[in-house]
């Protein structure tokens, strides 16, 4: 009897994706254009919902947050770490799933991207207004739209740029394919 490989690959390469979530802020961070606009923790969990499937991008999302919270004090773990584990766990989620589900063409892999990044956005929407009245701060629709779009421009424009670069040369080269088929 042999043993199916594929879940345990998936956990390593889901551990990875936590562990590199937790090292790629303090890289970006020493770069003064770069710091928290880069969204470094954003790209492990897309490329883990992509790689690893819905299930473990959604587990990977949610906990990275905390875990670096807990671990290096940042981000801080409340509002913050707490809104983002719901924003990246839809990342990871939505990522996934709409890769799962459409065929594998390269057009295929912006839109689920796209709509992984909207869904994600609006859920960290909600989740910050949700909050709002708890820590005292007023979340606006302009707070929205700064916050979610105008200050992450550089990270997401990086992200529509790497992701689907990242996973169209590990579809070509067949990186992972006979562990992740």
């Amino acid at each position: 009897m042999q043993l199916d490989s594929k879940p345990v690959v998936k956990m390593i390469l889901a551990s990875f994706f936590l562990a590199l979530g937790i090292v790629l802020p303090f890289v970006t961070g020493n770069v003064a254009f770069l710091g928290s606009k880069f969204l470094p923790m954003h790209i492990p969990v897309l490329l883990c919902g992509f790689i690893c499937g819905w299930k473990y991008g959604v587990l990977v999302g949610f906990i990275l947050p905390i875990l670096r919270a807990t671990l290096v004090g940042m981000p801080p773990l409340f509002p913050v770490a707490f809104t983002m584990s719901f924003e990246l766990a839809a990342y990871g989620l939505f990522a996934g799933f709409f890769y799962q589900r459409l065929q594998k063409k390269t057009i295929n892999i912006y839109i689920s991207l796209l709509l992984a990044m909207f869904v994600g956005r609006i859920v960290w929407g909600l989740v910050s207004l949700s909050l709002a009245p708890s820590v005292g701060i007023p979340f606006t629709f302009e707070l929205f739209l700064t916050g979610a779009f105008v200050f992450a421009l550089p990270g997401i424009l990086f992200q529509i740029i790497f992701i689907p670069v990242m996973i169209l040369i590990m579809r070509k080269n067949e990186v992972l394919a006979p562990y992740l088929t």
